[in-house]
């Protein structure tokens, strides 16, 4: 991993007075990485919808199969926002065991997330793998550092995985994604999954509160506002799907509790 020369050289200091997604994330995958605050909402969260754990794991092996796609597909380039604490297999370790000279940029606004990157995201001598700090509302900032690591004239794959429901329409979400989207070559793809309240809405309603009590945001869209952000590309099949059904055949099922579907929509979509 190459140490990014824009970031700033301070220390890193962890607000562990809330909690945050990227930890709380961490704690149902079984994660080491969190706080007693993280774990305190996480178990908040378990009390709304029982299957926490399942969906973070459902999330996971998402992004492991459309890694694995994007690969056979021939991307060699990847922009992750909203990296989280890393987990093995990461993003990298699936792109550049398919293709060592892939090139991966993480980027998260969770200073835990820093403190394990240069130990963690470890890139094969034929390709690279960078990390910056920066938030997801800050694209003209994660475009410019990203650039020093990627050709931003040949297609990028840019994966934003559980993350958009974090930020607000107020917030820009749509318009934060089009601003990277704009500056992506043809060719390039956007990767998304996401939280709904389609299944649920009480629930979901329930779960949104308990995070704007703490400060945070979390906005669960239907099916049809996770599709808006795919406008102008061009969908791989099949579409925005539940996460869980999105291309299986790319990896092994992820044993949920009861018949239910996991609340989330997720979609792989190509620019022309």
């Amino acid at each position: 991993m190459t140490q990014d020369p824009a970031a700033p050289r301070t220390e890193i200091r962890i607000d562990t007075s809330k909690p945050h997604p990227a930890r709380m994330y961490d704690w149902f995958l079984g994660g080491k990485d969190n706080y007693p605050v993280d774990e305190a909402m996480a178990r908040q969260l378990l009390t709304v919808d029982a299957r926490g754990r399942d969906m973070a794991r459902v999330n996971r092996a998402f992004m492991h199969r459309a890694i694995r796609w994007l690969s056979a597909h021939g991307v060699r380039q990847y922009l992750d926002i909203g990296t989280g604490i890393p987990t093995e297999p990461n993003l990298h370790q699936i792109a550049q065991e398919a293709a060592p000279e892939a090139r991966i940029v993480y980027c998260d606004n969770d200073p835990i997330v820093l403190a394990h990157a240069a130990a963690l995201l470890r890139s094969t001598p034929e390709g690279a793998t960078e990390y910056i700090q920066a938030d997801a509302r800050e694209p003209e900032v994660i475009l410019e550092r990203a650039g020093k690591v990627l050709d931003f004239d040949q297609p990028i794959a840019l994966s934003m995985l559980a993350l958009l429901h974090f930020v607000g329409d107020e917030d820009g979400a749509y318009e934060l994604v089009s601003k990277i989207v704009d500056k992506l070559a043809p060719g390039s793809y956007l990767v998304l999954s996401h939280v709904t309240g389609d299944f649920n809405p009480e629930g979901a309603a329930q779960a949104a509160a308990l995070y704007k009590a703490r400060g945070l945001t979390l906005r669960p869209r239907s099916r049809d506002e996770l599709a808006a952000f795919f406008d102008g590309l061009e969908f791989v099949e099949p579409g925005v799907s539940l996460t869980a059904e999105w291309h299986p055949e790319l990896g092994e099922p992820v044993p949920v509790q009861g018949d239910e579907p996991i609340p989330g929509w997720a979609g792989v979509a190509r620019k022309p």
